[in-house]
C-alpha cells in the first residue's frame, strides 16, 4: 500500500519527525561526548553523526523528485532516500548504543514512505538493533529491555498502518462520492435533455402540428366545393391562410421560446381563449367561451396561462379531428386554491378504457401530452366520456403548485383520443 509522502495534510507529521530525529541525534552525540571523551572512536562517531544528519536532511534532493504515478519506481526512490540513512544509523549503533533511540523517527518515516511489507521489514530490523543496543547499555540480560521495544514497535506499527488503511478507505469513498456526483450531474443533464425534448414535442403537437392539420382540413373542404360554390371555397382558403399566419407567429414564438402568440398579444388567458375559439369556429363547429368573473383579470402565472391555453388547443384539436361535434364550450373558473379549465363537446364520445387510438388509427399523443404538461405544474387532467354522449375534459392547476418533474411518467393516463 503506497502512502502519499508529501500530501499537504501530512506535511506537519514529516516536520515533527525531522525535528525529533535531529533532537535525538544531538542528544545521543552529546551523551557520547560527555561519557567517552578523547576515545579513538570519537572522531568516527562525530563524522558518522554529521553524515547521518546530512543524509537525513538531503534525502529528498539525493533521491530526486518523486514521479506522479505510484508504483515500483516511486518505491525505489524512497528506498534510495531512506536506505543510506538506515545504514549509517546501524553503524553508529554498533559503535555507540546510545544512538539507538534515533530509530523512533525512522520507524515513522519508513511507515509513511514505504509499502507496507517493506515498512514492516524495516521496523523489525530497527527493533532488533534497538534491543541489542539497550542490552549492551544495561551490561546484562534484562527481560524488560528484551520485550518492551518489540511490543512498543508492534503497537506503533499496527496503529499507524490501521490509520493509513482507514485513510485509504476514506480516500476511496471520497473518490467514489466525487465520481457518483459527476455521474449524477450527467444523469441530470440527460434527464433535462429528455424533458426538453418532451416539452418540444408537446409544443410542436399543440401548436404547429394542430395548425397544419386545420389548414389541411380547410383546404380539403375548399377543394370539395371549388366547382360548385367558389365563395365558400374562398372562405375556406382565407381560413387556411389565417391559420397559416397564426402558425407563423407560433413558429417565431417557438424559436424564441416566448409565451404563446395569443398570450403575447395581451389580455391574459381569457382573451387568448376567445381568440382560439374564433379561429376554431367554422361551418361545422361552433366554439363558445365562458369565463368566470374572477378569472377575467390576467393575474395568473405565465406558465399556468400557457399550459391551460395549450390544453385548450389540444382539446379543440381532438374535438375537430375525432369527435364529430357541432358545439364545444371552453369554461375558465378561478377558485380559491386552483384554476380550472373545462372543455366540453356534444360529439360522438369515446371509451377512456380503450387502448390509445383503438379502432381509429390515431396515434394518441394529445391527452398524454396534456397530462404531462399539467403534471409539471402540479395539476391534474380529468376526462369523462362515453360513446355517443360527448366528452368533458377538466384541467385543474393549483395556484401554489408543488415542484414536479414534467418528465415523470408516474400516474395513470386515460386512453388518448
Amino acid at each position: 500500500m503506497q502512502k502519499p509522502y508529501d500530501h499537504p495534510d501530512t506535511r506537519w507529521l514529516g516536520a515533527v519527525m525531522h525535528v525529533a530525529f535531529f533532537l535525538l541525534l544531538g542528544g545521543a552525540l552529546a551523551r557520547f561526548l560527555l561519557r567517552h571523551p578523547g576515545e579513538p572512536r570519537t572522531p568516527w562517531i562525530f563524522a558518522l553523526s554529521l553524515t547521518l544528519a546530512v543524509l537525513h536532511l538531503l534525502g529528498p534532493v539525493l533521491s530526486g523528485p518523486e514521479p506522479p504515478d505510484p508504483g515500483a519506481p516511486q518505491a525505489r526512490r524512497r528506498l534510495v532516500r531512506l536506505g543510506p540513512v538506515v545504514v549509517v544509523w546501524m553503524v553508529l549503533v554498533v559503535l555507540a548504543p546510545s544512538f539507538a533511540w534515533c530509530a523512533v523517527p525512522l520507524f515513522y518515516t519508513g511507515l509513511r514512505t514505504l509499502p507496507a511489507r517493506a515498512a514492516l521489514v524495516l521496523v523489525t530490523v530497527l527493533t532488533v538493533f534497538v534491543v541489542a543496543a539497550q542490552l549492551r547499555l544495561a551490561g546484562g540480560f534484562d527481560p524488560n529491555l528484551l520485550l518492551a521495544p518489540p511490543a512498543v514497535a508492534a503497537i506503533a506499527a499496527a496503529v499507524f498502518l490501521h490509520t493509513e488503511r482507514q485513510a485509504a478507505r476514506q480516500r476511496v469513498l471520497i473518490d467514489d462520492l466525487i465520481r457518483t456526483r459527476r455521474e449524477l450531474a450527467a444523469s441530470e443533464r440527460r434527464a433535462g435533455t429528455l424533458a426538453e425534448r418532451e416539452r418540444l414535442s408537446m409544443e410542436i403537437h399543440d401548436s404547429l402540428a394542430q395548425g397544419l392539420s386545420s389548414q389541411r382540413m380547410l383546404l380539403q373542404a375548399a377543394e370539395r366545393v371549388w366547382e360548385s360554390d367558389r365563395d365558400k371555397a374562398r372562405t375556406h382558403v382565407r381560413g387556411a391562410a389565417s391559420v397559416a399566419e397564426h402558425n407563423l407567429a407560433e413558429a417565431r414564438r417557438f424559436v424564441h421560446d416566448l409565451a404563446p402568440a395569443d398570450l403575447a398579444r395581451g389580455g391574459g388567458l381569457a382573451a387568448a381563449l376567445r381568440a382560439l375559439a374564433a379561429r376554431e369556429s367554422g361551418d361545422h363547429l361552433t366554439v363558445r367561451v365562458h369565463v368566470d368573473d374572477g378569472a377575467r383579470a390576467p393575474a395568473l402565472p405565465d406558465r399556468v396561462q400557457s399550459a391551460l391555453l395549450r390544453v385548450a388547443q389540444g382539446a379543440l384539436a381532438n374535438v375537430r379531428e375525432h369527435a364529430g361535434a357541432s358545439t364545444a364550450v371552453l369554461s375558465l373558473t378561478l377558485l380559491d386554491d386552483e384554476v380550472v379549465l373545462d372543455v366540453t363537446d356534444d360529439g360522438q364520445g369515446f371509451d377512456p378504457a380503450e387502448p390509445p387510438g383503438a379502432g381509429t388509427g390515431v396515434r394518441g399523443h394529445g391527452l398524454p401530452a396534456m397530462r404531462a404538461r399539467l403534471r409539471g405544474l402540479g395539476g391534474t387532467l380529468t376526462v369523462e366520456s362515453a360513446p355517443g354522449e360527448g366528452t368533458a375534459l377538466s384541467a385543474a392547476v393549483p395556484l401554489d403548485p408543488p415542484r414536479t418533474d414534467p418528465a415523470d411518467p408516474a400516474g395513470p393516463m386515460e386512453a388518448p383520443r
